[in-house]
């Protein structure tokens, strides 16, 4: 079974991107749903136990969290402490049922996919890009959102350049959303060509 690691800065259409690899028939793994799931579940308790007044009836209240964070920026250490265990917990899930379907491959959309290290357990890497005016008009049409915010989310992201010399596939979502399908049609086709010659050890 083949495991595509998608990711790409804030704004940058990563969610897009994963709507239509789904859509085609590609097993998706959200991480960013998995924690939504998490912090309206077992993870609220242990967040709140370390930022104490974030859980608000059984769940982590994300306005309160980011607050707090912004005050202490090394709170996000504390943070991805007790979360990300439990997301890997749930990929690992995910993948034991798929590999159990029979799914000839799947997709793990990780936000933070090479700032933890995450690259090292998928086979290939999707990386989805804009232009930096784009993105910065993405962010700031965003409710709630502020240059701070964003200056903040981009310090703690890997550079979309940086990003886009380690992907294996390029996705431009600067485009139509009929050609950002189109080129995920494509890298579905050429990996389902390369699993076929025998590219990938794994698959």
């Amino acid at each position: 079974m083949l495991t595509i690691g998608l990711t790409g800065s804030i704004a940058m259409g990563k969610s897009t991107a994963a709507k239509l690899f789904a859509e085609a028939g590609i097993p998706l793994n959200d991480s960013d749903a998995v924690v939504h799931d998490l912090y309206t579940g077992e993870a609220a308790p242990r967040v709140d136990a370390a930022f104490p007044g974030t859980m608000k009836d059984g769940a982590v209240d994300r306005h309160e969290l980011g607050r707090q964070l912004a005050l202490d920026p090394d709170g996000f250490k504390r943070l991805e402490a007790i979360v990300h265990p439990l997301v890997r917990k749930r990929e690992a899930e995910f993948l034991a049922r798929q590999r159990a379907a029979g799914a000839e491959m799947v997709l793990l959309d990780i936000p933070l996919l090479f700032e933890t290290g995450a690259e090292k357990r998928v086979d290939v890497v999707v990386v989805v890009s804009a232009s930096p005016q784009i993105q910065r008009e993405r962010v700031l049409a965003r409710e709630g959102m502020t240059e701070e915010k964003f200056e903040m989310i981009l310090s703690r992201q890997t550079p979309d350049a940086e990003k886009r010399r380690r992907a294996d596939y390029l996705i431009d979502s600067s485009q139509r959303i009929a050609e950002t399908k189109e080129r995920v049609l494509e890298i579905i086709a050429d990996l389902k060509t390369r699993i076929a010659k025998g590219d990938f050890r794994n698959a």
